[in-house]
């Protein structure tokens, strides 16, 4: 049964997460939302299965209990403009840092080691779109929409074909994210790079169980799929209504704050969607206490259906807060830069892997001034 176990979070890495030298608790939620939307959007993209997406967010969850979430990018590195890079940017560094690739180096490794690998320079052509001017991604509704977006993108002689010709200014802005050769090149050895880490970081554990499968087995073993929706209607549409609600709460799950997957075993998850599923579309459950037939407890239960019914609202939140944060951008990824300049304007400063108090840090150094400034008096007086 190990197999379909995962190794789960202990008290000290959560408190960690949530201690007082790490960034506070609500650009923490909002860097994870994004980062996790992100990594679901170039998973459609790239046509992999929600299995290997899925699996995706799993690891970036465990990833980030164990490294601090501003060592690194969370997405792609961006030019100041706000576009993808151009020939001329520095391929290396942005503002004097090295730049990371998590989410892109996460569903690359997790694609790589499953039967649907991906090539680094698809992965490196999607998240270019994703996160440039003519990507529809965090797109608010009532903004006006974005320019037409590329062409899709083709096998990988194509995308190589395409970064032959430099493209015009116009071209790189309105019509197609242009990623050049220097910048690809770039992209590539961070990937390789942060791929090590994230395995060093995880003791070469990448094994993910997923609670999908389980929920539509507990749905045939429960008889859900005999019900008739709203006690009347088509048996098939009430069977796929049930089904298609559990896969959507646990691929919701993914996303929550409470990281649900990181303290729960994927039969209690699969549980829990089918609960909340089963009460959404008015399938009728057995009247007894079901769920402990599957080793899951009442409070359990309990708390995993309002976490993951919670999701929605929670990310509607998030929307809402990050547009404060990027500085009333309609759409895109929250950035590095974003946080660091929320962090400012709370007086907060980046110190290491710690976030502390800016004014304390300017008291500190002025007595630290001091200091040195009564020791050379005493040795010119002795002198």
């Amino acid at each position: 049964m190990a197999h379909m176990t995962n190794p789960l979070a202990t008290p000290d890495q959560l408190f960690q997460r949530r201690s007082l030298g790490a960034l506070p608790m609500e650009l923490q939620d909002m860097i994870f939302f994004s980062t996790q939307c992100l990594t679901q959007a170039a998973g459609l993209l790239l046509q992999l299965p929600q299995s290997v997406t899925a699996q995706a967010n799993v690891l970036l969850a465990r990833y980030w209990l164990v490294e601090n979430m501003m060592a690194h990018e969370f997405s792609v590195r961006f030019s100041s403009s706000g576009l993808s890079l151009s020939p001329n940017d520095e391929p290396k560094k942005l503002n004097g840092v090295v730049l990371q690739d998590v989410s892109a180096a996460t569903l690359y490794l997790v694609a790589k080691l499953s039967s649907h690998p991906v090539s680094p320079r698809d992965v490196a052509y999607i998240y270019t779109y994703l996160l440039s001017s003519c990507s529809a991604f965090f797109h608010d509704p009532s903004s006006p929409p974005p320019p037409p977006p590329p062409p899709p993108f083709g096998p990988e002689t194509t995308t190589t074909t395409t970064t032959t010709s430099t493209p015009s200014p116009s071209e790189k802005n309105t019509i197609t994210p242009y990623l050049s050769p220097a910048a690809y090149q770039s992209f590539h050895a961070r990937l390789l790079h942060l791929e090590g880490l994230i395995l060093a970081a995880l003791g070469f554990d990448t094994h993910v169980a997923l609670p999908h499968p389980l929920a539509i087995t507990y749905l045939q073993a429960l008889d859900f799929f005999s019900f008739h929706k709203d006690g009347g209607g088509s048996k098939e549409a009430g069977k796929k209504a049930l089904a298609a609600r559990t896969v959507a709460y646990l691929n919701t799950a993914l996303l929550s704050p409470q990281v649900l997957y990181l303290t729960h075993q994927p039969p209690a998850l699969a549980v829990a969607a089918v609960y909340s599923a089963a009460r959404d579309v008015g399938a009728k459950m057995p009247e007894c206490e079901w769920w402990e037939v599957f080793d899951v407890e009442r409070e359990e239960l309990g708390f995993l259906v309002v976490g993951m019914r919670s999701v929605e609202g929670w990310g509607r939140k998030m929307r809402g807060d990050m547009k404060e944060v990027m500085g009333g951008r309609e759409r895109g990824m929250l950035m590095r830069k974003d946080v660091e300049g929320e962090l400012k304007r709370r007086g907060l400063m980046i110190v290491g892997d710690e976030v502390q108090n800016g004014s304390k840090m300017m008291v500190d150094a002025e007595e630290e001034a001091a200091k040195r400034l009564d020791e050379k008096m005493a040795e010119m007086e002795s002198g």
